[in-house]
This record gives C-alpha cells, sequence and structure tokens, in this order.
C-alpha cells in the first residue's frame, strides 16, 4: 500500500516526522512510536487503511525525522510529549482522534487522552504500563530480572556501523523474546532514516534512552479510572520487559477497556497477529 511521508510543525514548533496511510479524508488512527514510528508495523497500518481508516504513524521528539536537540539531556517533558500527540491530533483533523501509544509511546497516549481529552475519541496501549520508566508499584510485575541483565550486558555496537546495528537489534530482540529476523529488518530501516546523525541520536533511535531521561513527574495512575474513551489493552503473553500483569492492571483500571492478550507475542507486535490487532482496534 502506498504511503506519505511528510512533516508535521506544531504551534510550540516541534517538527514530527509523520507517514500517512489511506484515505487522508477517513477518520484519523494516530500511531505513536516506542520512540520511533516504526514500532508500529507495516502490516497493522495498511490493515487499519484497508479498514477505512486515515492512519498516521510518528516518531517521537529525539527520533527517527523528528526534532532532535539533545538525546542525552532533553528539556522536555512526559507532558510535552502528551502535548505533541494532541497538537497533531487536532492539525490532520477537525474530529477526535483514535489514539494508539506501544511501549513508550503508550505512556505518551495515556497522559495525552487524560491531559487532552477533548482531542481523542477512543485509545489503544499496546505493550506499556501505567507507571513512569523507573521503580515500579509494588502491584505491577517489574522487567523480568535475567532478561534485563542479559539485554544490557550486550556490547553497545559502532552506532555509525549499519550491520552492527542490525546486529545488535536482532541480538537484542531474541533476548526480549522478539523475532530478530524482524528487527534486524526494522534496525536497518531506522538506520537509514537518519544518515549523518550522531551516536548520541542513533541510540536514541534504537534503544529509546532519552525517554528514560525524560521528567514524567506527575503521576498520572491515579487518573485512569477518570479515562471516558473506548480502550483496548493489547500485551504480549511472553513480554519480559513489561509482562503481561501491566497490561492486565490497566485493562482493570481504565473502565470498560477490553484486554487483548497476544499469546505468542512478547513486546513488538508480530506481523502474524496484524489483523486481528487492526480487527480490534477497528471495532472501537
Amino acid at each position: 500500500m502506498h504511503s506519505t511521508v511528510r512533516s508535521f510543525r506544531t504551534p510550540d514548533g516541534v517538527t514530527l516526522g509523520v507517514e500517512h496511510f489511506g484515505d487522508e479524508e477517513a477518520p484519523l488512527v494516530l500511531l505513536a512510536g516506542g520512540t520511533t514510528m516504526l514500532s508500529w508495523p507495516d502490516a497493522l497500518c495498511e490493515a487499519l487503511a484497508r479498514g477505512g481508516r486515515h492512519v498516521v504513524r510518528y516518531d517521537l521528539r529525539d527520533s527517527g525525522t523528528s526534532t532532535t536537540v539533545d538525546p542525552e539531556a532533553p528539556a522536555y517533558a512526559l507532558r510535552d510529549l502528551a502535548a505533541d500527540a494532541a497538537a497533531l491530533a487536532r492539525g490532520l483533523d477537525d474530529r477526535p482522534a483514535h489514539l494508539a501509544g506501544i511501549g513508550v509511546g503508550g505512556m505518551v497516549a495515556q497522559v495525552a487522552a487524560l491531559d487532552h481529552p477533548d482531542a481523542f475519541s477512543a485509545l489503544t496501549l499496546v505493550g506499556t504500563r501505567a507507571v513512569a520508566p523507573g521503580p515500579v508499584d509494588d502491584d505491577l510485575p517489574d522487567h523480568d530480572a535475567a532478561t534485563i541483565t542479559r539485554r544490557f550486558a550486550l556490547p553497545r555496537p559502532d552506532w555509525s556501523d549499519r550491520a552492527a546495528v542490525a546486529e545488535h537489534a536482532a541480538t537484542g530482540a531474541e533476548v526480549l523474546g522478539d523475532d530478530p529476523v524482524a528487527a534486524r529488518l526494522t534496525a536497518e530501516r531506522i538506520f537509514d532514516r537518519t544518515p549523518g546523525a550522531g551516536p548520541a541520536v542513533r541510540m536514541a533511535n534504537h534503544l529509546g534512552m532519552v525517554f528514560s531521561r525524560l521528567d514524567c513527574a506527575p503521576r498520572w495512575r491515579e487518573r485512569l479510572p477518570g479515562l471516558a474513551v473506548p480502550t483496548l489493552v493489547v500485551h504480549g503473553g511472553r513480554d519480559r520487559f513489561f509482562p503481561v500483569g501491566n497490561g492486565e492492571a490497566l485493562a482493570r483500571e481504565i473502565p470498560g477497556a477490553r484486554l487483548l492478550v497476544l499469546d505468542q507475542a512478547a513486546g513488538a507486535i508480530p506481523a502474524a497477529d496484524a489483523d486481528e490487532v487492526a480487527a480490534a482496534m477497528l471495532a472501537l
């Protein structure tokens, strides 16, 4: 399916890299990257577009083709990323949008829906949790310790070497339980989208490390029962980074939320599950 790559400038002067699929007059589904837009597989974007939606996936700040200033010391907060999502939704359509976030993009999506309820008509949260990076609440499962130890013990690649970066991504995906072949291909695409970028930018693109440096206060978990939009929570049954109990908690705390567990998935959405996820999203 044909897609169009563009940029969008928010009222605050932030440029967001965006990609459009489908009929631009159709209802908008906005996909917040986690952190780059390529966290959302092509197959899912295309299935949503075939279902009659205008699909837009985008890069968070300091990733992909969006505004990059200093990934090692971001001068913005989680709430600014949430405001970016609302500005993008309002700028692309005069109707409220269906907002979806994956991983850390799911945290952005939660805060965006809470802070800007007029901008969004539905919410999909994939492979995420209701608290910021760092220590989790006592009732939420933390990252699998052995997996995280193995993942962060991997030697960092030469971020200027495309093959080394792709190999690092594939090895990391295998540790986390994701498809290493798909991860390698995605890493190559991410690399190619940011030619000439310095090591800090490339690391931000591939590891999302910039997000762990953000100011994510105040807490938002206690506000989730106030969400009043149809919500779908999608979680991999084999997710070792955000174990499935995090998705179960989100589905309990958001009124009327539906939980879809992908039994064979980890943190990424496998291409084989794209049609099922798209159908669930289209049903909201």
